[in-house]
């Protein structure tokens, strides 16, 4: 019988691999995925800290009902969001602050009424069309140079900001009062943030649509924090799981003829119970070794005694 050389099967992976990067849509859309991912990771991690996890997928609802304005006036969609987006963010912040409403709630106000215009807007139009389905479930491999430009200059613009400002959020995140005491400028630091999120959001659409845009935001930090590190260490944890995420998401989807949304999604997940299991199985070993030390040690107890008392 003859052996089959497993080196035939790597060399034949790597040469698919290669015939796929040659494609000038895959550069486009790996390009873009990552330098999504990287500023959804930077960005979520201060949402989830500051227990607005929600707040993302609050921010891509109401971009719905600023692309449905789009689409529906003639304009370019995703222009129609970034206004919708950052106005609409601004407007709950500052409702956040100057009433007792609870964050939790304005979010669900922010949802609601983003997508509940975007209904109105499409049934108005006429019903669902094509370019709205790429928008609301994503499909990164349909994005144009212009869209990897977009990206790119958000990325540019995102990055740099939070670097400069990282000391005075987190900060902010930790303990906001202490913040204003150390007479740092709180509202106007929250009020760029949420500008910030508002940009990285919608240029996140094209990567996995309105529908699944939190998951970028939540799954792979909430990932990250179960290592246990520091707060730099987090994200950079955070960024790597996403880039992995949306790279094997985009392989495995034109491979297998999926959605790249939701490939990329399932990966995320995939690597979140992983790493749960993972922890639960060294509990669960480590609470049976306590166990079995104690029984071994309640025994020679025992046993010592009895052997003194026989001599």
């Amino acid at each position: 019988m003859q052996k089959i050389d497993p080196t035939i099967g790597k060399t034949r992976m790597m040469e698919m691999l290669f015939e796929l990067f040659q494609y000038g849509f895959i550069q486009r859309s790996l390009i873009s995925a990552i330098a999504i991912a990287v500023i959804c990771s930077i960005v979520g991690l201060f949402l989830v800290l500051k227990r607005h996890s929600l707040f993302g997928d609050a921010l891509a609802h109401v971009a719905f009902g600023g692309i449905s304005l789009g689409l529906f006036t003639g304009i370019y969609p995703l222009w129609t969001a970034y206004i919708v987006a950052i106005l609409s963010a601004i407007g709950v912040n500052k409702l956040r602050e100057s009433t007792k409403i609870p964050p939790d709630s304005s979010i669900a106000v922010l949802l609601t009424s983003g997508l509940a215009i975007g209904v109105i807007l499409i049934s108005i139009s006429g019903g669902f069309t094509l370019n709205l389905f790429s928008f609301l479930f994503g499909n990164i491999l349909l994005v144009t140079v212009d869209d990897v430009i977009m990206i790119l200059i958000t990325d540019a613009i995102v990055i740099p900001v939070i670097y400069i400002l990282y000391k005075r959020l987190v900060l902010i995140v930790f303990d906001e009062n202490q913040a204003r005491v150390s007479g740092l400028n709180v509202t106007w630091i929250n009020t760029l943030f949420i500008v910030l999120a508002s940009i990285t959001i919608i240029a996140s659409i094209r990567l996995v649509g309105v529908l699944l845009i939190s998951s970028l935001i939540v799954i792979p930090n909430i990932t990250a924090l179960m290592f246990g590190r520091g707060f730099k260490k987090t994200m950079f944890i955070s960024c790597a799981i996403s880039v992995f995420s949306v790279v094997i998401g985009i392989i495995v989807s034109y491979y297998s003829d999926l959605a790249p949304s939701g490939t990329i999604v399932l990966t995320m997940i995939s690597i979140f119970f992983y790493l749960v299991t993972i922890i639960l199985l060294t509990l669960i070993f480590k609470l049976f070794e306590i166990t079995v030390t104690k029984n071994i040690d309640i025994i020679v107890s025992t046993i010592v005694p009895l052997g003194a008392k026989s001599e």
